[in-house]
């Protein structure tokens, strides 16, 4: 019988679920892309490295950091995620490790800084388009095309997953090869000295480490969709590690293109600023290509982004965090409400600028990550002997000692926060602080209905 994580919720599947072993399971290859669009979509926004500390440090942070950030989180997904192949991912480990408080907390945390991330890519969309499209650049007809687009990718969410893991595919590819060909007709301009330029004095670390962490993290995303992963003891690992492989790969190859290939002015290294690096090497085909490409990446990024954030909601609702008409699945088994509610973050959120959306994510992901640590350490000491279809070849010292540079790291980014995004986060948390004793108490007066699915395994037991 499975423990329940609310107080009073009644163990009961909510009878609107379709059947489940009816709907078709993800494999590798879409999962693979989905895993990439959640923390990657390719090279579009890592210029912001150069502008900050120069060709050398860029291409050494892109492969450094993975080193000490990308991969300690993926393996720990990778392991945390097999032990508890279900919706709620993290959500579910940090509930088993530290309570059902904190697990919510952390659910809270991680879906805002996700919509916050996700009202980002229907604005860089239209910033592409508006020089072709230039009604679109403000207004009116700006609000009418972020809510039409935002729609209609909301409506590939609703159809299903399978379908949303093949568009990352198509969109993956596409959005890879102008990079691929611009690789190739840039050998011949390509100055390796160009790749050593580097002045300490004018780094602007705070960017600089801004950057990379936003284009690094996320590993843990997939988690919340474990549960619709066929085989996810085995499909899971795998697509992570060749994901880490693909992302660092998507990163590191186009800088050192465009910095070894363009004479270099770090000022003019800022977003969008490889499809003028595509207009130098290639021409004006080129830079076409690469805008479009760079367009579609943002599409593919909100849809991954959605489809983890909606089953989080779902994944709590199956275990009585929320109302149980977030588990609610549409004829696609898909989560309706979930997808609904994240849809509507997306557009009251949409207003932010880019600088403060991408502070404020990484502020709220960080204290995230560090109950992801602190759980996965109190887990290997709790339950040492429960399965886990992946485990990480490091003992309980080992696994302390992995958590220490990445929790160093958070600590770093949390530093740098300017006053204006640390009161922002801080309210945000504050805000998660009261939901979850409002929510018992609705749950306690019977407002909405709480249930707990059966079929899920006791997180509080060996």
């Amino acid at each position: 019988m499975s423990t329940n994580v609310g107080e009073n919720a009644t163990p009961e599947q909510p009878s609107s679920v379709p059947k489940l072993d009816k709907l078709k399971k993800v494999s590798i290859i879409p999962l693979i892309f989905l895993i990439f669009y959640e923390v990657s979509g390719g090279p579009f926004g890592v210029e912001d490295t150069v502008r900050a500390a120069g060709p050398l440090l860029s291409l050494v942070g892109f492969l450094v950091f993975p080193l000490i950030w990308s991969v300690p989180e993926a393996l720990i997904t990778a392991e945390m995620g097999t032990m508890f192949p279900e919706n709620g991912g993290y959500v579910v480990w940090v509930s088993s490790a530290l309570g059902p408080f904190w697990g919510f907390q952390l659910g809270w945390m991680k879906w805002l800084s996700g919509v916050i991330d996700n009202a980002l890519y229907p604005v860089l969309f239209l910033d592409y388009l508006k020089s072709a499209i230039p009604i679109i650049a403000s207004g009116f007809p700006r609000i009418i095309a972020v809510l039409v687009l935002t729609l209609i990718l909301t409506y590939m969410n609703y159809r299903g997953l399978t379908i949303v893991g093949w568009a990352a595919i198509l969109l993956g590819i596409f959005s890879l090869s102008p990079f691929l060909v611009m690789g190739l007709i840039s050998i011949p301009r390509i100055k390796p000295k160009r790749w050593k330029m580097m002045d300490l004095k004018s780094v602007k670390w705070g960017l600089y480490l801004n950057t990379l962490f936003w284009n690094l993290n996320y590993w843990d995303s997939v988690s919340t969709l474990a549960g619709e992963v066929n085989n996810p003891g085995r499909t899971l690992p795998k697509a992570l590690l060749y994901a880490v492989v693909l992302v660092v790969l998507g990163y590191f190859l186009p800088l050192l293109v465009g910095t070894g290939a363009v004479e270099v002015n770090r000022e003019l290294w800022s977003d969008g600023y490889f499809s003028e690096v595509g207009r130098v090497i290639g021409g004006v085909w080129l830079r076409t290509w690469v805008q479009v490409a760079s367009a579609l990446s943002n599409m593919g990024m909100f849809v991954a982004e959605m489809s983890s954030d909606s089953f989080q909601l779902l994944g709590m609702a199956e275990r009585g965090m929320l109302p149980e008409f977030f588990a609610k699945r549409s004829r696609y088994g898909t989560p309706l409400i979930g997808i609904l509610f994240s849809a509507s973050g997306v557009v009251l959120l949409s207003w932010l600028s880019f600088q403060e959306i991408v502070a404020a994510e990484n502020f709220l992901y960080c204290f995230g990550m560090l109950m992801e640590f602190v759980a996965f350490v109190k887990l290997r000491i709790k339950f040492p002997n429960v399965s886990r279809p992946y485990k990480i070849p490091v003992g309980k010292i080992g696994g302390v000692l992995m958590c220490i540079v990445p929790t160093l790291l958070i600590f770093v980014v949390l530093a740098l926060a300017t006053l204006k995004v640390f009161l922002i986060s801080i309210s945000a948390v504050i805000i998660g602080l009261v939901l979850q004793p409002c929510l018992k108490y609705i749950e306690r007066k019977r407002w909405f209905r709480f249930s707990v699915n059966p079929d899920l395994p006791d997180i509080f037991a060996a």
